[in-house]
Protein backbone atom coordinates (compact mmCIF):
# COMPACT_ATOMS: atom_id res chain seq x y z
CA UNK A 1 0.00 0.00 0.00
CA UNK A 2 2.84 2.38 0.85
CA UNK A 3 4.48 1.82 -2.55
CA UNK A 4 1.20 2.43 -4.38
CA UNK A 5 0.33 5.50 -2.34
CA UNK A 6 3.75 7.02 -2.95
CA UNK A 7 3.31 6.53 -6.71
CA UNK A 8 -0.18 8.02 -6.53
CA UNK A 9 1.00 11.19 -4.76
CA UNK A 10 3.95 11.77 -7.11
CA UNK A 11 3.64 14.43 -9.80
CA UNK A 12 4.60 11.93 -12.52
CA UNK A 13 2.50 9.15 -14.05
CA UNK A 14 3.01 5.60 -12.78
CA UNK A 15 2.96 2.17 -14.39
CA UNK A 16 3.10 -0.71 -11.90
CA UNK A 17 2.63 -4.40 -12.78
CA UNK A 18 1.29 -6.37 -9.80
CA UNK A 19 1.59 -10.13 -10.12
CA UNK A 20 1.73 -13.33 -8.10
CA UNK A 21 -0.02 -16.66 -7.85
CA UNK A 22 -3.76 -16.87 -7.18
CA UNK A 23 -5.22 -16.18 -3.74
CA UNK A 24 -2.33 -14.01 -2.53
CA UNK A 25 -4.58 -10.96 -2.26
CA UNK A 26 -3.60 -9.02 -5.39
CA UNK A 27 -7.15 -7.98 -6.24
CA UNK A 28 -7.89 -7.13 -2.61
CA UNK A 29 -4.80 -4.92 -2.50
CA UNK A 30 -5.84 -3.02 -5.63
CA UNK A 31 -9.46 -2.63 -4.54
CA UNK A 32 -8.38 -1.33 -1.11
CA UNK A 33 -5.96 1.08 -2.77
CA UNK A 34 -8.58 2.31 -5.25
CA UNK A 35 -11.10 3.17 -2.54
CA UNK A 36 -12.01 6.87 -2.56
CA UNK A 37 -9.90 7.46 -5.68
CA UNK A 38 -11.04 8.16 -9.25
CA UNK A 39 -10.49 4.66 -10.58
CA UNK A 40 -11.56 2.29 -13.33
CA UNK A 41 -11.05 -1.26 -12.09
CA UNK A 42 -11.65 -3.87 -14.80
CA UNK A 43 -11.41 -7.63 -14.34
CA UNK A 44 -10.51 -9.53 -17.52
CA UNK A 45 -12.35 -12.69 -18.42
CA UNK A 46 -12.42 -15.38 -21.07
CA UNK A 47 -14.76 -13.55 -23.39
CA UNK A 48 -14.83 -11.71 -26.72
CA UNK A 49 -12.93 -8.44 -26.99
CA UNK A 50 -15.97 -6.25 -27.91
CA UNK A 51 -17.74 -7.36 -24.75
CA UNK A 52 -14.74 -6.50 -22.58
CA UNK A 53 -14.27 -3.10 -24.22
CA UNK A 54 -17.92 -2.21 -23.65
CA UNK A 55 -17.69 -3.36 -20.05
CA UNK A 56 -14.63 -1.18 -19.51
CA UNK A 57 -16.50 1.88 -20.81
CA UNK A 58 -19.49 1.10 -18.60
CA UNK A 59 -17.16 1.12 -15.61
CA UNK A 60 -15.60 4.35 -16.89
CA UNK A 61 -19.02 5.94 -17.22
CA UNK A 62 -19.72 5.31 -13.54
CA UNK A 63 -16.24 6.32 -12.34
CA UNK A 64 -16.11 9.56 -14.37
CA UNK A 65 -19.80 10.42 -14.03
CA UNK A 66 -20.11 10.40 -17.82
CA UNK A 67 -23.20 8.24 -18.54
CA UNK A 68 -22.88 8.63 -22.30
CA UNK A 69 -19.71 6.54 -22.26
CA UNK A 70 -21.82 3.49 -21.46
CA UNK A 71 -23.68 3.92 -24.77
CA UNK A 72 -20.56 3.86 -26.97
CA UNK A 73 -19.59 0.73 -28.90
CA UNK A 74 -15.84 1.12 -29.41
CA UNK A 75 -14.02 -0.54 -32.28
CA UNK A 76 -10.64 -0.84 -30.54
CA UNK A 77 -8.86 -0.49 -27.21
CA UNK A 78 -7.15 2.61 -28.59
CA UNK A 79 -10.55 4.21 -28.95
CA UNK A 80 -11.52 3.12 -25.44
CA UNK A 81 -8.52 4.81 -23.86
CA UNK A 82 -8.92 7.94 -25.99
CA UNK A 83 -12.54 8.32 -24.88
CA UNK A 84 -11.55 7.96 -21.23
CA UNK A 85 -8.67 10.45 -21.53
CA UNK A 86 -10.87 13.06 -23.19
CA UNK A 87 -13.37 12.93 -20.33
CA UNK A 88 -10.91 12.90 -17.44
CA UNK A 89 -10.56 16.52 -16.34
CA UNK A 90 -8.78 15.92 -13.05
CA UNK A 91 -7.59 17.17 -10.70
CA UNK A 92 -4.80 14.70 -10.08
CA UNK A 93 -4.45 11.20 -11.45
CA UNK A 94 -6.90 8.66 -12.82
CA UNK A 95 -6.26 5.04 -11.81
CA UNK A 96 -6.60 2.46 -14.59
CA UNK A 97 -6.39 -1.04 -13.10
CA UNK A 98 -6.60 -4.01 -15.46
CA UNK A 99 -6.92 -7.16 -13.33
CA UNK A 100 -6.65 -10.68 -14.78
CA UNK A 101 -4.71 -9.00 -17.56
CA UNK A 102 -3.83 -12.35 -19.13
CA UNK A 103 -7.48 -12.97 -20.02
CA UNK A 104 -8.06 -9.53 -21.51
CA UNK A 105 -4.93 -9.99 -23.62
CA UNK A 106 -5.99 -13.46 -24.74
CA UNK A 107 -8.96 -11.95 -26.59
CA UNK A 108 -7.02 -8.78 -27.53
CA UNK A 109 -3.38 -9.73 -28.31
CA UNK A 110 -2.73 -6.18 -29.47
CA UNK A 111 -3.47 -4.71 -26.03
CA UNK A 112 0.16 -4.56 -24.74
CA UNK A 113 1.14 -2.62 -27.89
CA UNK A 114 -1.85 -0.30 -27.48
CA UNK A 115 -0.85 0.43 -23.90
CA UNK A 116 2.77 0.96 -24.95
CA UNK A 117 1.72 3.55 -27.51
CA UNK A 118 -0.57 5.35 -25.07
CA UNK A 119 2.13 5.37 -22.39
CA UNK A 120 4.91 6.58 -24.69
CA UNK A 121 2.91 9.26 -26.51
CA UNK A 122 0.57 10.61 -23.83
CA UNK A 123 0.39 9.07 -20.38
CA UNK A 124 4.02 9.06 -19.31
CA UNK A 125 4.46 12.82 -19.72
CA UNK A 126 0.99 13.89 -18.63
CA UNK A 127 1.31 13.01 -14.95
CA UNK A 128 -2.41 12.17 -14.99
CA UNK A 129 -2.45 8.36 -15.24
CA UNK A 130 -1.61 5.55 -12.86
CA UNK A 131 -1.70 2.21 -14.69
CA UNK A 132 -1.78 -1.10 -12.82
CA UNK A 133 -1.65 -4.38 -14.74
CA UNK A 134 -2.41 -7.37 -12.56
CA UNK A 135 -2.14 -11.08 -13.33
CA UNK A 136 -1.84 -14.45 -11.62
CA UNK A 137 -0.10 -16.32 -14.43
CA UNK A 138 3.51 -15.72 -13.43
CA UNK A 139 4.96 -16.83 -16.75
CA UNK A 140 2.64 -14.59 -18.72
CA UNK A 141 3.36 -11.52 -16.61
CA UNK A 142 7.12 -12.08 -16.70
CA UNK A 143 7.05 -12.71 -20.44
CA UNK A 144 4.35 -10.40 -21.84
CA UNK A 145 4.61 -7.46 -19.44
CA UNK A 146 8.09 -7.51 -17.89
CA UNK A 147 10.05 -9.47 -20.52
CA UNK A 148 12.49 -8.00 -23.02
CA UNK A 149 10.30 -8.99 -25.97
CA UNK A 150 7.22 -7.29 -24.54
CA UNK A 151 6.15 -3.93 -26.02
CA UNK A 152 5.90 -2.74 -22.41
CA UNK A 153 9.46 -3.68 -21.47
CA UNK A 154 11.39 -0.98 -19.64
CA UNK A 155 8.38 1.24 -19.10
CA UNK A 156 7.29 0.23 -15.61
CA UNK A 157 8.00 2.73 -12.85
CA UNK A 158 7.83 -0.03 -10.23
CA UNK A 159 6.75 -3.64 -10.01
CA UNK A 160 5.27 -5.78 -7.29
CA UNK A 161 5.56 -9.55 -7.02
CA UNK A 162 3.06 -10.30 -4.28
CA UNK A 163 4.12 -13.39 -2.36
CA UNK A 164 2.26 -15.46 0.24
CA UNK A 165 2.84 -14.58 3.88
CA UNK A 166 5.71 -16.26 5.70
CA UNK A 167 5.00 -18.67 8.53
CA UNK A 168 5.33 -16.01 11.24
CA UNK A 169 3.00 -13.63 9.41
CA UNK A 170 0.48 -16.40 8.76
CA UNK A 171 0.34 -17.13 12.49
CA UNK A 172 -1.27 -13.72 13.09
CA UNK A 173 -4.51 -15.08 11.57
CA UNK A 174 -5.02 -17.32 14.61
CA UNK A 175 -3.84 -15.59 17.79
CA UNK A 176 -3.79 -17.84 20.82
CA UNK A 177 -2.99 -21.03 18.94
CA UNK A 178 0.03 -23.12 19.86
CA UNK A 179 3.10 -23.10 17.62
CA UNK A 180 2.27 -26.67 16.54
CA UNK A 181 -1.24 -25.62 15.46
CA UNK A 182 0.13 -22.58 13.63
CA UNK A 183 2.57 -24.82 11.79
CA UNK A 184 -0.02 -27.43 10.84
CA UNK A 185 -2.35 -24.77 9.46
CA UNK A 186 0.59 -23.35 7.51
CA UNK A 187 1.43 -26.80 6.15
CA UNK A 188 -2.05 -26.91 4.55
CA UNK A 189 -2.86 -23.27 3.78
CA UNK A 190 0.62 -21.91 3.20
CA UNK A 191 0.69 -18.16 3.59
CA UNK A 192 -2.40 -17.50 1.48
CA UNK A 193 -4.86 -15.28 3.34
CA UNK A 194 -7.94 -16.61 1.54
CA UNK A 195 -7.19 -20.10 2.90
CA UNK A 196 -6.03 -19.07 6.36
CA UNK A 197 -9.30 -17.21 6.86
CA UNK A 198 -11.18 -20.48 6.32
CA UNK A 199 -9.58 -22.03 9.42
CA UNK A 200 -11.70 -21.08 12.44
CA UNK A 201 -9.88 -20.10 15.62
CA UNK A 202 -12.28 -22.08 17.83
CA UNK A 203 -11.75 -25.39 16.02
CA UNK A 204 -8.91 -27.87 16.28
CA UNK A 205 -6.77 -28.59 13.22
CA UNK A 206 -8.61 -31.86 12.57
CA UNK A 207 -11.98 -30.13 12.94
CA UNK A 208 -10.89 -27.46 10.47
CA UNK A 209 -9.75 -30.11 8.00
CA UNK A 210 -13.10 -31.88 8.31
CA UNK A 211 -15.12 -28.69 7.88
CA UNK A 212 -13.12 -27.22 5.02
CA UNK A 213 -12.15 -30.26 2.91
CA UNK A 214 -14.37 -33.21 3.75
CA UNK A 215 -17.82 -31.64 3.92
CA UNK A 216 -19.57 -31.48 0.57
CA UNK A 217 -20.07 -27.72 0.87
CA UNK A 218 -16.74 -27.03 2.57
CA UNK A 219 -15.09 -23.82 1.30
CA UNK A 220 -11.93 -25.65 0.24
CA UNK A 221 -13.46 -28.99 -0.78
CA UNK A 222 -13.25 -28.18 -4.50
CA UNK A 223 -10.81 -25.27 -4.45
CA UNK A 224 -8.03 -27.07 -6.42
CA UNK A 225 -10.51 -27.96 -9.16
CA UNK A 226 -11.60 -24.32 -9.41
CA UNK A 227 -7.98 -23.12 -9.46
CA UNK A 228 -6.96 -25.44 -12.28
CA UNK A 229 -10.09 -24.86 -14.36
CA UNK A 230 -9.64 -21.09 -14.12
CA UNK A 231 -6.21 -21.25 -15.71
CA UNK A 232 -5.87 -24.47 -17.67
CA UNK A 233 -7.26 -26.69 -20.37
CA UNK A 234 -6.93 -30.50 -20.31
CA UNK A 235 -7.47 -30.40 -16.56
CA UNK A 236 -7.54 -34.19 -16.27
CA UNK A 237 -3.87 -34.43 -17.24
CA UNK A 238 -2.89 -31.86 -14.63
CA UNK A 239 -4.89 -33.77 -12.02
CA UNK A 240 -3.02 -36.94 -12.94
CA UNK A 241 0.38 -35.22 -12.67
CA UNK A 242 -0.35 -33.59 -9.32
CA UNK A 243 -1.77 -36.84 -7.98
CA UNK A 244 1.35 -38.71 -9.08
CA UNK A 245 3.50 -36.23 -7.18
CA UNK A 246 1.44 -35.68 -4.03
CA UNK A 247 -0.21 -39.08 -3.49
CA UNK A 248 2.23 -41.46 -5.18
CA UNK A 249 5.38 -39.62 -4.13
CA UNK A 250 6.84 -39.43 -7.64
CA UNK A 251 9.51 -36.76 -8.10
CA UNK A 252 11.34 -37.58 -11.34
CA UNK A 253 10.28 -37.05 -14.94
CA UNK A 254 10.09 -40.76 -15.62
CA UNK A 255 8.28 -41.57 -12.37
CA UNK A 256 5.68 -38.85 -12.85
CA UNK A 257 5.15 -39.74 -16.51
CA UNK A 258 4.61 -43.41 -15.72
CA UNK A 259 2.27 -42.80 -12.76
CA UNK A 260 0.26 -40.17 -14.66
CA UNK A 261 0.14 -42.12 -17.92
CA UNK A 262 1.55 -39.20 -19.91
CA UNK A 263 4.43 -39.26 -22.39
CA UNK A 264 7.74 -37.61 -21.52
CA UNK A 265 7.45 -34.88 -24.17
CA UNK A 266 3.93 -33.87 -23.15
CA UNK A 267 4.92 -34.00 -19.48
CA UNK A 268 7.53 -31.27 -20.02
CA UNK A 269 4.81 -28.91 -21.28
CA UNK A 270 2.46 -29.65 -18.39
CA UNK A 271 5.17 -29.30 -15.75
CA UNK A 272 6.35 -26.01 -17.26
CA UNK A 273 2.80 -24.66 -17.14
CA UNK A 274 2.35 -25.70 -13.50
CA UNK A 275 5.66 -24.06 -12.61
CA UNK A 276 4.63 -20.83 -14.36
CA UNK A 277 1.51 -20.80 -12.20
CA UNK A 278 3.58 -21.34 -9.06
CA UNK A 279 1.94 -24.70 -8.30
CA UNK A 280 4.99 -26.91 -8.89
CA UNK A 281 8.67 -26.25 -8.23
CA UNK A 282 11.82 -27.74 -9.68
CA UNK A 283 14.29 -29.05 -7.09
CA UNK A 284 18.02 -29.66 -7.26
CA UNK A 285 20.46 -30.78 -4.59
CA UNK A 286 22.42 -27.80 -3.30
CA UNK A 287 26.14 -28.55 -3.33
CA UNK A 288 27.82 -25.48 -4.77
CA UNK A 289 28.31 -26.81 -8.31
CA UNK A 290 26.25 -26.87 -11.49
CA UNK A 291 23.36 -29.30 -11.36
CA UNK A 292 22.79 -31.95 -13.99
CA UNK A 293 19.50 -32.94 -15.59
CA UNK A 294 19.66 -36.28 -13.78
CA UNK A 295 19.58 -34.47 -10.44
CA UNK A 296 16.32 -32.68 -11.22
CA UNK A 297 13.32 -33.45 -9.05
CA UNK A 298 9.84 -31.91 -8.90
CA UNK A 299 7.55 -31.17 -5.98
CA UNK A 300 4.11 -29.66 -5.46
CA UNK A 301 4.94 -26.13 -4.33
CA UNK A 302 1.44 -25.12 -3.25
CA UNK A 303 0.60 -26.49 0.22
CA UNK A 304 -3.13 -26.69 -0.36
CA UNK A 305 -2.71 -28.59 -3.63
CA UNK A 306 -0.24 -30.89 -1.92
CA UNK A 307 -2.75 -31.67 0.86
CA UNK A 308 -5.73 -32.02 -1.46
CA UNK A 309 -4.02 -34.32 -3.95
CA UNK A 310 -2.51 -36.35 -1.11
CA UNK A 311 -5.66 -36.93 0.95
CA UNK A 312 -8.79 -35.74 -0.88
CA UNK A 313 -8.51 -36.40 -4.61
CA UNK A 314 -7.58 -40.12 -4.35
CA UNK A 315 -10.51 -40.65 -1.97
CA UNK A 316 -13.34 -38.73 -3.65
CA UNK A 317 -15.47 -41.88 -3.79
CA UNK A 318 -14.88 -42.80 -0.15
CA UNK A 319 -15.40 -39.42 1.46
CA UNK A 320 -19.23 -39.27 1.01
CA UNK A 321 -19.48 -42.72 2.60
CA UNK A 322 -17.16 -42.01 5.53
CA UNK A 323 -18.33 -38.49 6.28
CA UNK A 324 -16.10 -35.58 7.36
CA UNK A 325 -14.90 -36.75 10.78
CA UNK A 326 -14.23 -40.37 9.82
CA UNK A 327 -12.49 -39.18 6.65
CA UNK A 328 -10.01 -37.21 8.74
CA UNK A 329 -9.51 -40.10 11.17
CA UNK A 330 -9.15 -42.84 8.57
CA UNK A 331 -7.74 -41.04 5.52
CA UNK A 332 -5.65 -38.20 6.92
CA UNK A 333 -4.46 -39.22 10.38
CA UNK A 334 -2.40 -42.27 9.28
CA UNK A 335 -0.29 -40.18 6.89
CA UNK A 336 -0.41 -36.87 8.75
CA UNK A 337 2.96 -37.01 10.50
CA UNK A 338 4.74 -37.89 7.25
CA UNK A 339 2.95 -35.04 5.47
CA UNK A 340 3.88 -32.61 8.25
CA UNK A 341 7.46 -33.87 8.36
CA UNK A 342 8.16 -32.88 4.78
CA UNK A 343 6.40 -29.54 5.22
CA UNK A 344 8.40 -28.90 8.42
CA UNK A 345 11.62 -29.22 6.43
CA UNK A 346 10.44 -26.45 4.11
CA UNK A 347 9.46 -24.27 7.07
CA UNK A 348 12.93 -24.73 8.55
CA UNK A 349 14.58 -23.70 5.29
CA UNK A 350 12.30 -20.66 5.24
CA UNK A 351 13.44 -19.85 8.78
CA UNK A 352 17.16 -19.68 7.93
CA UNK A 353 17.17 -16.00 6.78
CA UNK A 354 15.23 -15.07 9.93
CA UNK A 355 17.73 -16.93 12.09
CA UNK A 356 20.63 -15.24 10.31
CA UNK A 357 19.08 -11.83 10.99
CA UNK A 358 18.53 -12.67 14.65
CA UNK A 359 22.07 -14.02 14.99
CA UNK A 360 23.53 -10.93 13.31
CA UNK A 361 24.93 -12.99 10.42
CA UNK A 362 25.30 -10.55 7.54
CA UNK A 363 26.66 -12.98 4.94
CA UNK A 364 24.39 -13.71 2.00
CA UNK A 365 23.47 -17.35 1.47
CA UNK A 366 21.85 -19.81 -0.90
CA UNK A 367 19.41 -22.09 0.90
CA UNK A 368 18.17 -25.49 -0.15
CA UNK A 369 18.57 -29.19 0.56
CA UNK A 370 20.92 -31.95 -0.48
CA UNK A 371 20.42 -35.54 -1.48
CA UNK A 372 22.56 -38.27 -2.90
CA UNK A 373 22.36 -42.03 -3.09
CA UNK A 374 23.24 -42.56 0.54
CA UNK A 375 22.26 -39.31 2.25
CA UNK A 376 19.44 -36.80 2.62
CA UNK A 377 20.27 -33.49 4.33
CA UNK A 378 17.14 -31.47 5.04
CA UNK A 379 18.67 -27.98 5.23
CA UNK A 380 21.75 -26.59 3.47
CA UNK A 381 22.86 -22.97 3.56
CA UNK A 382 25.89 -22.02 1.47
CA UNK A 383 27.13 -18.73 2.90
CA UNK A 384 29.52 -16.38 1.15
CA UNK A 385 31.67 -15.99 4.27
CA UNK A 386 33.24 -19.43 3.97
CA UNK A 387 30.67 -21.26 6.11
CA UNK A 388 28.22 -24.02 5.20
CA UNK A 389 25.27 -24.82 7.43
CA UNK A 390 23.77 -28.31 7.44
CA UNK A 391 20.51 -29.04 9.22
CA UNK A 392 18.42 -32.00 10.36
CA UNK A 393 14.64 -31.61 10.86
CA UNK A 394 12.41 -33.85 13.00
CA UNK A 395 8.68 -33.23 13.26
CA UNK A 396 7.97 -36.42 15.19
CA UNK A 397 8.99 -37.18 18.74
CA UNK A 398 12.75 -37.39 19.31
CA UNK A 399 13.64 -39.96 21.95
CA UNK A 400 17.37 -39.31 21.94
CA UNK A 401 19.02 -35.98 21.06
CA UNK A 402 22.34 -37.80 20.91
CA UNK A 403 20.94 -40.15 18.25
CA UNK A 404 19.71 -37.12 16.26
CA UNK A 405 23.20 -35.64 16.39
CA UNK A 406 24.69 -38.97 15.31
CA UNK A 407 22.23 -39.17 12.41
CA UNK A 408 23.37 -35.85 10.97
CA UNK A 409 27.03 -36.65 11.69
CA UNK A 410 26.72 -39.82 9.60
CA UNK A 411 25.58 -37.76 6.60
CA UNK A 412 28.31 -35.13 6.70
CA UNK A 413 30.93 -37.24 4.85
CA UNK A 414 28.49 -37.62 1.94
CA UNK A 415 28.19 -33.86 1.47
CA UNK A 416 30.63 -32.52 -1.17
CA UNK A 417 32.33 -29.71 0.75
CA UNK A 418 34.34 -28.63 -2.28
CA UNK A 419 35.43 -25.33 -0.76
CA UNK A 420 36.60 -26.93 2.47
CA UNK A 421 34.24 -24.51 4.16
CA UNK A 422 33.70 -24.31 7.89
CA UNK A 423 30.67 -26.34 8.90
CA UNK A 424 27.92 -25.30 11.28
CA UNK A 425 25.15 -27.70 12.23
CA UNK A 426 21.52 -26.92 13.06
CA UNK A 427 18.90 -29.22 14.56
CA UNK A 428 15.20 -28.41 14.19
CA UNK A 429 12.60 -30.20 16.31
CA UNK A 430 8.93 -29.69 17.05
CA UNK A 431 9.41 -29.97 20.82
CA UNK A 432 12.06 -28.36 23.00
CA UNK A 433 14.98 -30.72 23.70
CA UNK A 434 17.91 -30.62 26.06
CA UNK A 435 20.91 -30.70 23.71
CA UNK A 436 23.55 -33.27 24.60
CA UNK A 437 26.95 -32.08 25.72
CA UNK A 438 29.00 -30.85 22.78
CA UNK A 439 32.31 -32.43 21.84
CA UNK A 440 35.39 -30.38 21.10
CA UNK A 441 35.84 -32.30 17.85
CA UNK A 442 32.35 -31.68 16.39
CA UNK A 443 31.36 -28.59 14.36
CA UNK A 444 29.53 -25.73 16.14
CA UNK A 445 25.84 -26.50 16.47
CA UNK A 446 22.54 -24.83 17.34
CA UNK A 447 19.31 -26.47 18.45
CA UNK A 448 15.96 -24.93 17.48
CA UNK A 449 12.45 -25.90 18.51
CA UNK A 450 9.24 -24.89 16.77
CA UNK A 451 7.95 -22.37 19.32
CA UNK A 452 11.26 -20.50 19.19
CA UNK A 453 11.16 -20.37 15.39
CA UNK A 454 7.79 -18.62 15.68
CA UNK A 455 8.71 -16.30 18.52
CA UNK A 456 12.20 -15.46 17.32
CA UNK A 457 13.55 -16.31 20.78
Amino acid sequence: MAVLEEAWKATTSAFIPVYGRRRTGKSRLIVEFAENKPAIYHVGKQGPAPLQRREFLQLAAAALHEPLLAQVTPESWSEVFRLVEERWKGPGKLLLALDEFQWTTESSPELPSVLQEAWDRRWQKSGKIMLILCGSYLGFMEREVLGKKSPLFGRRTAQMLLRPFGFREAAAFHPGWSAADHAQAYFVCGGLPAYLECFARDRSIEQNLAANFFRENGPLAREPEFLLREELREVANYHAILNAMAADGQTTNSGIAKAAGIGDRALHYYLSTLMELGYVRRRHPLHGAANTARETRYAVADPLLRFWFRFVYPNLSRIPVLGPERSVRELVRPGWDAFCGEAFERLCREAIPLLHAEEKISASSTIGEYWAKDAQIDVVALRDDGCIELGECKWGAVRSPSALRAELASKIPAFPNRRAATLRLRYFTRDRLRPPAASATTPPETWHHLAALYSGA
